[in-house]
């Protein structure tokens, strides 16, 4: 017996002030900075202009932009290879990404 999906993706989705704020929230495991974790999480989940507004806020909550993973990669270093990755690359370094 196949199951169905609990959800349906959502193509589209508004995403508001506190909605973008909810991705600082999300808890790491292991040995995943949990500042690495939150951008990875965003940067999967949101269009280029919402994750623009989330680095706002990641910012102003003292969030390490910089912060690495287990290999030493700084989130930045991770996607500069990904095809469609041009405005997050954009918008990490305006936010002080290196």
């Amino acid at each position: 017996m196949s199951q169905k999906k609990d959800k349906q993706k959502v193509l589209g989705e508004v995403f508001s002030d506190e909605r973008i704020k909810t991705f600082l929230d999300y808890d790491a495991y292991g040995d995943i900075d949990p500042d690495f974790h939150v951008l990875e999480k965003a940067y999967r989940g949101m269009k280029a202009d919402n994750f623009a507004t989330f680095l706002t806020f990641f910012n102003e909550a003292g969030k390490n932009i910089n912060a690495t993973n287990p290999q030493g990669d700084t989130f930045l270093a991770t996607i500069a290879d990904h095809q469609k990755a041009d405005e997050y690359i954009h918008a990490l370094k305006d936010a002080g990404a290196k």
